[in-house]
């Protein structure tokens, strides 16, 4: 712990002896950030594959090593205009006498960074580009339920940066509970809304601002004018990318009541071609440990015992119970009720309930009874009714005519709402979330306090003066 409250006051003090933050550094260091990843991504996949006990080695280079490089590339191409002086208006008439105004973005200072296990690489480097291109040092405590890729990162990081500049930390919750109440300037967690809670409390004793990446049960809402096969598929794929584990994973989807049979055997047809077979299929993941396998198998019987009817999509029909892959078939939950854990918690995995609603205000009303949601994805063409789900739910954001795509998007904010999460970052409200906006007043030449009535002693002129500011 000692250690970790060294290389902070390490981090700090290079930092304020570097400032001003120049772009040239900004961009060396997220060139070397990007480097550390594209030169080394078959080491990189084969640490996540083993931390998983299987992962897609291709599913690990698009979202983890191509999903890691394309953000810092974006912000290498953008930061010196995310950077740029940002003029703004002065109350009349002091623009007109000389007076100006204007906003300077600055780093913070040094950032900590609380990393996640689904995607361990991406989710460490996506906000790094962030935190690197606003000019700031970083701390990152990687999850304890991908040790090699942990390992890989402290091993690889000391080839591409100094421990002033960017610096990994592993460990279990004590190490992540004493990296929580290390007093950052800035401080992102990613991960499970009840551990935010925690993180939340423990930053509020140093005053740190949070940025909160959590989860909860993003729902799809099929609209009666959406195309079944699009929506079962797009939905299908989203589901069993990752084998489920994504917090933006579609966690429950609300159909139309006489089309939940199409629905239901559009998602089997769909999981089926995608995934003819699963356990030695190398396309598909395995759940990354023993107790999460576990967990998931317990909802299904929950789930089972209080009246759901459960369809396993096997379409190989393969032993599952044969082997200790912790590869799970996608499980389609229909008839889930409120009482039954997996319409409570997140799922985190690859089941998918389908509850059935007979208007679209039912709909939206069962989303707006539970917790606000990271995602919220709408099929349908109907433009009037998708802008009644845009203008009546609240979500951290939002994907149309498919699912998780937006996060995604650099030029969009990602973020959560409530439970979900509260602030956002990627592209610039990246480089803003992890920046200072400085406010800075250059004032006139002319006697403007007594211009404004401000001046002692007062008289008829400071009466003028306030009602010339009432008439706005």
């Amino acid at each position: 712990m000692i250690e970790m409250h060294d290389l902070l006051a390490r981090q700090r003090a290079a930092f304020m002896d570097e400032l001003p933050v120049g772009i040239a550094v900004r961009k060396d260091r997220l060139r070397r950030a990007a480097a550390m990843i594209a030169d080394h991504a078959t080491r990189f996949c084969d640490a996540l594959s083993e931390d998983f006990g299987h992962r897609s080695r291709e599913q690990s280079l698009v979202t983890d090593i191509a999903g890691s490089v394309a953000p810092i590339n974006h912000a290498i191409k953008h930061v010196d205009a995310w950077a740029a002086r940002e003029k703004r208006k002065v109350q009349f008439p002091l623009g007109l006498l000389g007076a100006r105004a204007w906003v300077e973005y600055q780093p913070k200072g040094v950032v900590g960074v609380i990393a996640p296990w689904n995607f361990p690489v991406n989710l460490v480097m996506s906000p790094l580009a962030g935190v690197l291109a606003a000019g700031n040092r970083a701390m990152v405590k990687t999850s304890e339920y991908t040790p090699r890729v942990a390992a890989l990162f402290e091993e690889l990081a000391a080839q591409y940066f100094a421990p002033e500049e960017l610096a990994f930390v592993s460990g279990g919750p004590e190490v992540g509970k004493a990296f929580s109440e290390l007093p950052f300037d800035h401080l992102l967690f990613t991960g499970a809304t009840g551990i935010g809670r925690h993180i939340l409390h423990a930053a509020a004793d140093n005053l740190t601002p949070v940025t909160l990446e959590l989860g909860g049960k993003s729902p799809v809402i099929v609209g009666r004018s959406a195309d079944l096969k699009q929506a079962t598929e797009r939905v299908a794929l989203g589901k069993m990318l990752n084998a489920g584990q994504i917090c933006l994973a579609p966690d429950y989807m609300l159909v139309p009541a006489e089309e939940e049979p199409r629905v239901i055997e559009g998602i089997k047809t769909a999981a089926s071609a995608m995934y003819p077979t699963l356990l030695a299929n190398p396309d598909y993941t395995s759940i990354v440990n023993d107790r999460h396998f576990e967990r998931l198998s317990s909802w299904l019987e929950d789930a089972r015992a209080k009246g759901a009817t459960i369809e396993t999509v096997n379409p190989a029909g393969e032993d599952f119970g044969g082997t200790n892959a912790r590869k799970m078939p996608l499980h389609i939950v229909r008839d889930a009720t409120d009482d039954m854990i997996l319409m409570q918690e997140e799922i985190f995995g690859p089941i998918l309930p389908v509850r059935r609603y007979d208007t679209i205000d039912g709909a939206i009303g069962e989303v707006n009874r539970r917790a606000r949601p990271l995602g919220l994805y709408y099929f349908g063409r109907d433009e009037k009714e998708r802008r009644q789900v845009l203008d009546r739910t609240i979500s951290g954001g939002v994907t149309l005519d498919d699912v998780v795509f937006h996060v995604s998007m650099e030029d969009l904010p990602f973020g959560g709402v409530g439970p979900s999460g509260m602030g956002a970052y990627h592209g610039r409200d990246g480089f803003r979330t992890f920046s200072h906006a400085k406010a800075v007043f250059k004032q006139a030449k002319l006697d403007v306090a007594k211009l404004a009535g401000i001046k002692p002693p007062y008289g008829p002129g400071t009466i003028k003066a306030a009602r010339r500011q009432m008439k706005g």
